[in-house]
């Protein structure tokens, strides 16, 4: 299994200037892809509306804004397709699945209705990977740059690790591509586990 750690130095970018760079990259992944490992198992979302709601308790409005988001988001990976390149994620899923979990794969769930190549790693399979410490949150776009996305303690994103040496983009990708080979598609584990789990239970931090 190739090592998901970058052997040379990164550039730390505050959360403007990661979002800037992302930004920059993103419509160049070219015909290696977009790539991305998520390994944490909640977040803060602030901002989306749909999580707002979810965080508020309001599941059933979440849903309807996740499902609002449909139009948005088959615009957006048609036009992904159409400059060349396609979007691939891991998401490691530990089980009991966690209230933001719960919240995100429904709209991983939309997502890949509409394009999004998306596989589910168990939390059975996880250990494997982490001998030593726990995954990064790694995002790959082809073969020009990585980044090791960094949030601050109550799981919002603060930023990130930028990484250029293409040895170091190659080995990461290989890396998350075979934990992908080895995930489950996301449709079959959203209609076998998520689909119909009740509403989640949601404390305010």
């Amino acid at each position: 299994m190739p090592s998901l750690r970058a052997e040379g130095p990164g550039e730390r970018l505050a959360l403007d200037d990661y979002s800037a760079d992302f930004s920059r990259h993103f419509w160049r992944s070219g015909s290696d892809g977009f790539w991305k490992l998520e390994r944490q198992q909640s977040f803060q979302e602030p901002g989306v509306e749909s999580w707002e709601a979810f965080r508020k308790g309001h599941w059933d409005e979440s849903l309807a804004l996740i499902e609002g988001q449909r139009g948005h988001y088959e615009e957006y990976f048609q036009r992904i397709a159409g400059s060349g390149f396609a979007l691939h994620r891991v998401r490691c899923v530990e089980e009991p699945i966690s209230p933001y979990l719960q919240w995100e794969l429904h709209l991983l769930h939309l997502k890949a209705q509409c394009g999004e190549d998306t596989r589910v790693l168990p939390g059975g399979d996880i250990p494997q990977y982490e001998s030593q410490r726990p995954l990064p949150e790694i995002v790959v776009l082809g073969s020009l740059v990585m980044y090791e996305v960094l949030y601050d303690d109550a799981g919002r994103l603060a930023g990130g690790i930028r990484f250029d040496d293409p040895r170091d983009i190659s080995r990461c990708r290989q890396a998350i591509q075979k934990m992908h080979q080895s995930g489950e598609p996301l449709d079959s584990f959203f209609s076998r586990q998520v689909a119909r789990m009740p509403p989640p239970t949601v404390t305010e931090e």
